[in-house]
């Protein structure tokens, strides 16, 4: 069998949702993002008629990213939503944490800050249980600015002075007095 006689078979194996899908993937490398959607779109509903479930989280998934980078919140969190549900459904902790996280950014982005912060927190927590000081340092940073945004200096200087303690707690000196400056100077702001 020839090398393009076991592309062609390869890709006829292929079922149309992983086609679309794949599709779709190419059209985003090429920043297409409109021929992106239309791909995982019918991805989508490829998947659906196949009865492939991880397969329609995955396309959610990233119809979800597609309307958040256009900041249509709506749209993106039915899609993070739908996402959301198959992964629940199939206990993808990990699936489900990215997608939590991809929903505190894009109230981040939209300027919803007092979900932004309720939903970061939720975030910080799971970092937390998961014992990923990078993870928790650079929630609190974000958190800190969400916190700023609202004109919550005192919290913002206690996620700043946070994310200062769990530097030093891996002697990180200089990134802990990078967070210990950034607290005083709002301290004093």
């Amino acid at each position: 069998m020839t090398t393009e006689s076991k592309k062609e078979e390869k890709k006829e194996e292929k079922t149309q949702g992983q086609l679309d899908y794949e599709a779709g993937q190419e059209f985003l490398k090429n920043r297409e993002q409109a021929q992106a959607a239309n791909a995982f779109h019918n991805a989508m509903i490829a998947f659906e008629q196949e009865g492939n479930e991880i397969g329609m989280a995955n396309a959610a998934d990233k119809l979800g990213d597609l309307c958040a980078a256009r900041l249509d919140v709506q749209g993106a969190m039915a899609h993070y939503d739908r996402a959301y549900s198959v992964c629940e459904k199939h206990q993808d902790r990990f699936s489900l944490f990215s997608i939590e996280k991809k929903k505190a950014r894009l109230m981040y982005d939209a300027k919803d800050y007092d979900q932004a912060a309720r939903m970061f927190l939720d975030v910080l927590d799971e970092y937390s249980a998961l014992r990923n000081p990078q993870g928790s340092v650079d929630t609190l940073e974000t958190l800190a600015e969400i916190y700023l945004a609202k004109g919550e200096r005192k919290k913002a200087v206690d996620a700043y002075r946070m994310a200062a303690s769990i530097h030093k707690s891996f002697r990180h000196s200089r990134h802990a007095e990078k967070f210990l400056a950034k607290a005083a100077e709002v301290e004093e702001g």
